[in-house]
Parts: structure tokens; sequence; C-alpha cells
């Protein structure tokens, strides 16, 4: 299968270069690291060890697959589903944070499928990646129900010795996934703590209260999500990643934006729209922006989306 990844940062680089092992695989992302792999392939190690040789580029205009899988940050996506309409592709897998997939669905003439993932990825140098933890990979439609096409893609994942499955309950999973990056995110960068302390620390309670949010928003749109499934889910990634860096808190200690629009302002702007209260989602928001302001990360009239009546 021919299949590009979009955004092949730590966790875009992990996955391209283990679907590498089995198939035609490009990457898409920046310099030095892209100009690495070209010289020298792309090193996994870690959990997985692996030495693998992807097609690296760092513009993918005008490209074409099977499938391309999008990995950027979110707030990437726009600029990801503009150069993405220049290839192109039959299926679009979005598995990055936050609800992205309607964005790319509006700007693509492709099918586009939901997916989460729960390999941990940690970028450690140009051309090498270090798999932090291994995980699952789950793809599937993203109203719902059982879809040939995700299987497909499930199985080709598998060829390669990932672990990855369909699924026909994704708007409930998009919602956990949500509730898992609200719950873990935030805490862990501001607090500057690994994912542990969202399970067993002082954290969990602001975690478990982000996570109930996330779900109470989750019903409000007609998705069955319970907040006790939500906090199990926040609870369960907390203690299977205990020693991981969350994606927010590499974020801040790099000094670059955080998703907190995509995941809280997500959250915010959809449970305002069904009169569903958000305070903690609310209050890790303002904090988090307030820190990308004070760094010039954020304009200092930009408040980001959901932010007011803090």
């Amino acid at each position: 299968m021919r299949i590009l990844v979009f955004g092949a940062g730590s966790l875009g680089s992990l996955i391209g270069g283990l679907l590498a092992r089995a198939h035609d695989v490009t990457l898409v992302g920046r310099d030095p690291h892209m100009r690495r792999v070209r010289e020298d392939g792309l090193r996994i190690e870690g959990a997985i060890e692996a030495h693998t040789h992807p097609r690296a580029l760092t513009d993918g205009t005008g490209e074409r697959a099977d499938v391309a899988i999008v990995t950027t940050k979110t707030y990437d996506t726009d600029a990801a589903a503009r150069t993405l309409a220049t290839g192109r592709y039959e299926t679009v897998v979005s598995l990055q944070n936050g609800l992205t997939e309607e964005r790319l669905l509006a700007a693509l003439d492709a099918r586009v499928l939901a997916g989460t993932v729960t390999y941990g990825a940690r970028l450690v140098d140009s051309g090498r990646v270090e798999c932090t933890g291994t995980g699952e990979v789950t793809i599937g439609a993203l109203s719902g129900g059982q879809d040939p096409e995700a299987e497909r893609i499930a199985e080709a994942f598998r060829e390669a010795d990932v672990t990855a499955g369909s699924a026909s309950d994704m708007p409930r999973r998009r919602f956990r996934k949500l509730a898992v990056n609200a719950g873990i995110n935030g805490p862990t960068a501001l607090a500057d703590v690994d994912n542990a302390a969202v399970a067993t620390g002082p954290a969990g309670a602001v975690a478990r209260e982000a996570a109930c949010e996330v779900a109470t928003v989750a019903r409000a749109e007609g998705v069955d999500l319970s907040n006790g499934d939500a906090v199990a889910a926040v609870e369960r990634v907390a203690e299977t990643t205990a020693a991981n860096h969350s994606s927010m808190r590499q974020d801040r200690a790099d000094e670059r934006c955080t998703e907190v629009d995509a995941i809280y302002g997500a959250a915010i702007d959809r449970g305002e729209t069904h009169g569903v209260e958000t305070p903690t989602c609310r209050t890790l928001a303002a904090l988090l922006r307030a820190w990308e302001r004070d760094r010039g990360l954020r304009p200092a009239d930009d408040v980001g989306g959901g932010a007011g009546g803090l």
C-alpha cells in the first residue's frame, strides 16, 4: 500500500517508520529531520527497535497515495488540508488530537476516517524517534458503523506488525480521546509532571473533572460516553504511559504553541452550544493561553475560542 504520513514529527515518524517495514511510505515533515531520514533512514528506538527507509519530503504538494495519515499538530490542520488538496488520495485518516476530522472533510475530495492511537513517541534527534510505549491504532467511520475501508487500512497496519483494528463506535471513541487529552495534557503541562501524576497524585482530581466535563458535552451531542468511562480512560492511559511526557508538556518545555484551542477550546465551544458548563476546562485553557501569551506565542488580543466568561 502507498501511504503518505503528513506531519512527521514524533508520532508521525514512529507510525510512518513502522509502516515502512511493509509498505511504500512517504513522510512529510521538516528539516533537518527529513534530510537526515533521506540520508541515513529512520531509526526507531525504545520499546520497538527498527531501521527503515521511508521517502522523506518537506513539501507534500501534488503527492499521491492510497492513504494519507495526518499527524500534524491540530493548529496546522487547515494548512495540511490545503496541501493535501493539491494531491490525490483515496482515503485520509486523522490520528491527531482534538476533533479535526470535520475540517479535513470540508477541505478534501477524499474519504475521511477518524482514528485514535495509544503508541507513545518522542523525537530524540534528527532521524531518530523513540517509541516510549506500545499501544494500538484504531480506525473507523466518522459517523460510526462498520466500514470496510477502515478495516482494510487497519490490516495494512497489522501487516507492518503494528497493533491495529477498526471500530464501529468512533463517535464515542473520538470524545473519549478528547476526554483523555483534556485530563492529561493540561494538568501535566502546567504542573510539569509525568503522566503518572494524574493517576495517583493531586493533579488527578483536576484530570477527572476535565474528563467528566468532556463526557457531559459528548452526551449533549448524542454520544453515549459516561463520566465513569471517561475517567477510566484517563486513568488507564495515565497508568500505561506513566513515565511519558504528554505532548502538551513537551510543547511547554520547548516553548511552542500548545493544542489548547483544539482540546479545551473544542470542549468549551461545543459545551456552550448545548448550554453545558465546563469550568475546569475553562480554567485550564485560561492558564495555558496566559502562558502562551506571556512568551509571545499568542497575540495579546487573542484569548482563543471558548475563553470567555471565566
